[in-house]
């Protein structure tokens, strides 16, 4: 079964190119590859070599790109919004925890609310319940060390509130999951349970890409490598 899952392409990137939108940035040039479902796709490199702003193209941040420079289960999708591609299956963990993976003054069952609809009524309406619900069982899962789901996210060390966005988007069953620094600034014991939840998602049939300086974690996680 594993074998039909890795034949199966996911996500394709075709000529992909992007200008930088700051002085300092990196423009894109040409980035080509296939990502497959049940696979677990590497981007190695020196940072500020561009990965930050191909990531920012890939999940939809920076939405600039012609739309069939990104193909997502057979729609190209290389201008739409983060929201739109998430409707697809697609999720992102940034590299920076704080202010883009989470918000430092909000607890982490609303936190969920950043990228997870689940206990968002027709009407808008939140559900309260349902939500510090689905973020206890996020906390649990995932042991996250946490007083609940009132925490805020900005009382949380690096390691546990990695280990809670980490867990928000796997929960979600993505078909496709981007992944920045996953483990970076954590400790031994999260980045392990971290790099376990990864290669469980990939064995769930899910097409995973991880952008990671460290190259240890790359030749550990991944079935192929770009630099």
């Amino acid at each position: 079964m594993q074998l039909a899952l890795t034949l199966v392409v996911v996500m394709q990137v075709v000529d992909l190119h992007v200008p930088r939108s700051e002085p300092f940035g990196v423009d894109i040039h040409g980035v080509n590859f296939s990502l497959r479902a049940g696979e677990v796709l590497g981007i190695a490199g020196v940072s500020g070599n561009g990965q930050r702003e191909l990531l920012a193209a890939l999940s939809g941040e920076d939405c600039r790109a012609p739309a069939q420079a990104m193909v997502l289960d057979g729609q190209a999708v290389g201008n739409w919004s983060p929201a739109a591609r998430r409707a697809l299956g697609l999720h992102f963990v940034p590299d920076e925890r704080l202010g883009r993976g989470a918000v430092p003054g909000m607890d982490l069952a609303h936190n969920l609310l950043l990228t997870r609809q689940e206990a968002v009524g027709r009407w808008g309406w939140i559900h309260l319940r349902a939500l510090r619900a689905q973020a206890q069982a996020v906390i649990e899962r995932y042991r996250v060390k946490a007083s609940g789901p009132q925490a805020l996210a900005q009382s949380l060390s690096g390691g546990n509130l990695q280990k809670f966005i980490v867990g928000r988007e796997i929960d979600a069953q993505p078909r496709v999951l981007l992944l920045s620094q996953p483990t970076w600034g954590v400790d031994v014991g999260a980045a392990a349970h971290i790099r376990a939840a990864i290669l469980g998602l990939r064995e769930a049939g899910c097409a995973v890409l991880v952008v990671s300086e460290e190259l240890d974690e790359l030749f550990a996680l991944c079935d192929g490598l770009h630099v």
